[in-house]
């Protein structure tokens, strides 16, 4: 069921979106710390990632359009956080906005959709780890109910320099 606001609709991924998807994340591979992924993806690289977060399940792909342009704003996701199987009924969760979209509440829709969607789910926990200093990350997911449970340091290494991830944890 899509969700909107003002000029921002937020409805689940499908593979039309595949080519803006990997457009929008390999912004993020080229210029930023946030992913610590460092080659930039063919969108044929990045079907699998796409298949693999169904319309239903806990593992999901929101994705934030433009209701006039219906240009992509925005995506987040639910993935397995480890593939052992122990860990099934918990997630790592993602955000990432366009950054010419920041500052209009589009990471809180996504995240608002994204919740609600997992909301049926058999989860228990949502992880989340945030490459240091992200401030408007870390303020969107403390407002969100995560809590920061550690950081690891100088866990990355990318643009010549080691980069901290804190980790982020929410019940579900």
């Amino acid at each position: 069921m899509p969700t909107e606001y003002a000029e921002v609709q937020v409805r689940p991924g499908n593979e039309g979106d595949l080519t803006s998807l990997t457009d929008l994340y390999n912004h993020y591979v080229r210029e930023t710390p946030i992913t610590f992924d460092t080659a930039p993806f063919t969108p044929e690289e990045r079907r699998p990632w796409l298949l693999s977060h169904p319309e239903d399940g806990p593992c999901r792909l929101m994705v934030a359009t433009d209701t006039g342009s219906q240009r992509i704003l925005g995506y987040a996701t639910s993935s397995p956080f480890r593939p052992k199987p122990a860990y099934a009924t918990s997630v790592e969760t993602t955000v990432y906005v366009a950054p010419d979209a920041g500052r209009r509440g589009v990471g809180t829709l996504l995240y608002t959709a994204l919740f609600d969607a997992l909301a049926g789910e058999d989860l228990h926990r949502a992880y989340a780890g945030i490459a240091q200093p992200n401030d408007a990350s870390t303020r969107l997911h403390e407002r969100f109910g995560f809590r920061h449970v550690g950081t690891y340091r100088e866990v990355g290494r990318k643009f010549g320099r080691w980069w901290d991830v804190a980790w982020y944890e929410k019940p579900l």
